[in-house]
């Protein structure tokens, strides 16, 4: 794979993500515990022997910079690299954003070009997923196609929120509408009922296949299309107008995806990884998620209880601590009989260390951590947060929605989240506020 780039795109301002994007971008947000979003797409490219990658983004990427820094370094003589490329003023292009994801590619074509490769592999950067690009790039090949779009049966409703496409019988791609959102819309990019069945897709359910955001194209074509228009945005104009000049082909997949871009996918997605049979196994050898390395000693636990959880390194649970359905994150401290339920604990970046906590306690101040006798019931609590003893996180109201201003908390999608670095202190109750 030696004459393949990949691009990963980082998103735009993540706002269906906040609060969780509110001082990072969408691809550094925690997952499962130690890992970041964009392990996910860099562990694809490597599992599939592909070493030249390129991350592209804008928007708070000091946090990503950092990871990916101490993350992936290759040996210098594979001449693998992972890159941040951030949005810069530069002679051609001005001062301008990204506009849209074929902007962002265009705004970067001179470093895809600095790399003698054949093929550009575009993946989005807030999905989890497993798949080997090496068997796609294949069947791209075998196609004779100049672009490949991986794509996934959906329902209808589901649908509403991906670009669609209208496959025919040679699964070339024959219509393209992003998020469409009408019945009449929906028609005009329906495959054939018939060819779903053929391909052993027996759910009638799941009736409508879906764009999964990740993309081959022949360099040539890519540079050619983007130089000559200034479409913005692959979904909503580059693909409408390819299909009809160039060979664009689907590739099909049924395997797990999960595209993580609001409060609401990013919680269940996140809590099914502690299943006994998780959908997307952490632990498979054969498709290791790589990250960062780092020396953290392993979790101490007192006398307490943990079921269906994942507990990162470095965690200290006390005495008579119950911890269900969760995952709990790196450093993170769990206090004597707190309840820990169907919640997302991201734990914390460092540790304080025996002079800061004595200082702390000499002023009534409250440590990092979740304090004794707390319950956390089906929330986020972001990093760095000091529960004192006592607290209540629980939405004992239903409250779908709160205003996203709130220094301690927003509730979003109905799930209370914790805002990183909030201080909450003893006998605090969310139902006091929300």
């Amino acid at each position: 794979m030696k004459n393949v780039v990949a691009l990963v795109l980082g998103g735009g301002r993540g706002t269906r993500l906040f609060p969780l994007t509110a001082i990072r971008s969408k691809p550094a947000v925690p997952l499962g515990g130690m890992y970041r979003l964009i392990d996910i797409p860099i562990s694809n490219c490597i599992n599939s022997d592909i070493n030249q990658i390129y991350v592209l983004t804008q928007f708070m990427s000091v946090s990503l910079h950092q990871h990916i820094r101490r993350s992936y370094n290759f040996d210098r003589f594979s001449g693998g690299f992972v890159e941040i490329l951030a949005a810069q003023e530069t002679m051609n292009e001005g001062t301008s954003w990204y506009q849209g994801t074929a902007d962002a590619v265009r705004k970067n074509l001179t470093y895809i070009d600095q790399r003698h490769v054949d093929y550009v592999v575009i993946l989005s950067g807030d999905q989890l997923y497993r798949m080997d690009f090496a068997h796609m790039l294949a069947e791209h090949q075998r196609n004779g196609a100049d672009v490949s779009i991986a794509c996934m049966p959906v329902t209808e409703e589901q649908a509403r929120a991906f670009g669609v496409m209208r496959l025919d019988t040679d699964g070339s791609v024959r219509g393209f509408l992003e998020k469409p959102q009408t019945a009449e819309e929906l028609d005009l990019v329906r495959t054939d009922p018939e060819l779903l069945r053929a391909r052993g897709f027996h759910d009638s359910q799941r009736n409508v296949m879906a764009s999964m955001g990740i993309y081959i194209f022949n360099k040539d074509v890519l540079r050619k299309v983007l130089i000559k228009t200034d479409y913005r945005d692959f979904g909503k104009e580059v693909f409408p107008a390819t299909i009809r000049t160039h060979c664009v082909q689907s590739y099909w997949f049924d395997g797990y995806w999960e595209d993580i871009g609001t409060i609401r996918s990013f919680y269940e997605a996140n809590l099914s990884l502690s299943d006994i049979n998780p959908p997307f196994d952490l632990a498979n050898t054969n498709s290791i998620v790589y990250t960062r390395a780092r020396f953290l000693p392993p979790t101490r636990m007192g006398n307490a209880q943990v079921s269906n959880s994942l507990i990162a390194n470095g965690c200290k649970i006390g005495d008579g601590a119950v911890i269900e359905n969760s995952v709990i994150g790196l450093r993170a401290t769990i206090g004597n009989n707190a309840v820990v339920r169907n919640s997302i604990i991201m734990g914390a970046d460092f540790y304080q260390g025996s002079d800061e906590l004595t200082e702390l306690e000499s002023n009534g101040g409250i440590p990092i951590g979740i304090g004794a006798n707390s319950l956390i019931d089906c929330a986020i609590v972001d990093k760095n947060c000091c529960i004192a003893p006592g607290v209540e996180i629980v939405n004992t109201k239903q409250t779908q929605e709160t205003p996203l201003d709130h220094p301690q908390f927003v509730i979003r999608d109905g799930i209370p989240v914790i805002v990183k670095g909030a201080v909450l202190p003893s006998g605090w109750r969310l139902s006091d506020h929300g």
